[in-house]
């Protein structure tokens, strides 16, 4: 039961994290809720989750058949500390830059919300890998098994962590915009050191390896 509760934490915060920065799956649900109503935000909101619910749960099958051909993950763990140093690099050179690019918005209909919400999250190509490799650092961590409940545990948290930022935005879009400088300039900072401890910790498994 422990590692459930730290499970779902860890994944929690991974996923609420990498929504923080405006883009966007933020910026449309905060002008769903300004043009169509709050009501509407979290209905859009609601459809992104669940397309991050399924993106995970492919994540995790995908973490699954690495684990059970180690051959490929040392393969991708050396392209991870490429991919990890681009990353970083890239955080903490738009963080010093501490300008916010316009991020353009989709229409959303009050009628279909629920799925542009799902539609616009599909287009994220990068979720699935992000998920498939925390799952993999989870299950090297002891805190994750390929179990039904782990599993569920596992996309529960990160559907709901997604949902908590998007909440964020719909409800208090307006102090956000007053801050967006130092808001944006702040999570670049953050994800460029998350981005320098993957890497080290990818660095540590391969000469351990």
């Amino acid at each position: 039961m422990t590692h459930l509760l730290i499970l779902f934490f860890a994944t929690f915060s991974a996923a609420f994290m990498a929504t923080v920065p405006p883009g966007l799956l933020n910026m449309n649900a905060a002008k769903t809720s300004v043009e169509k109503g709050k009501l509407n935000g979290v209905i859009f909101s609601a459809g992104v989750s669940t397309m991050i619910l399924i993106q995970a749960l492919i994540g995790v099958y995908i973490s699954k058949f690495l684990y059970n051909n180690p051959q490929v993950i040392d393969w991708l763990l050396k392209i991870a500390i490429g991919v990890f140093a681009f990353f970083a690099v890239y955080f903490f050179v738009v963080a010093k830059k501490n300008k916010v690019k316009e991020i353009k918005t989709v229409k959303v209909s009050k009628k279909n919300s629920f799925f542009k919400g799902m539609l616009l999250a599909a287009l994220n190509l990068l979720t699935i890998p992000y998920y498939s490799s925390l799952n993999a650092m989870w299950n090297k961590a002891g805190w994750i098994k390929f179990e039904a409940q782990d599993i569920l545990v596992f996309i529960l948290a990160a559907a709901t962590g997604t949902f908590s930022v998007l909440y964020l935005y719909t409800f208090y879009f307006n102090k956000l915009e007053r801050k967006t400088n130092r808001f944006s300039k702040n999570s670049n900072y953050i994800l460029s050191a998350l981005m320098l401890v993957l890497l080290m910790i990818t660095l540590i498994r391969i000469f351990y390896n």
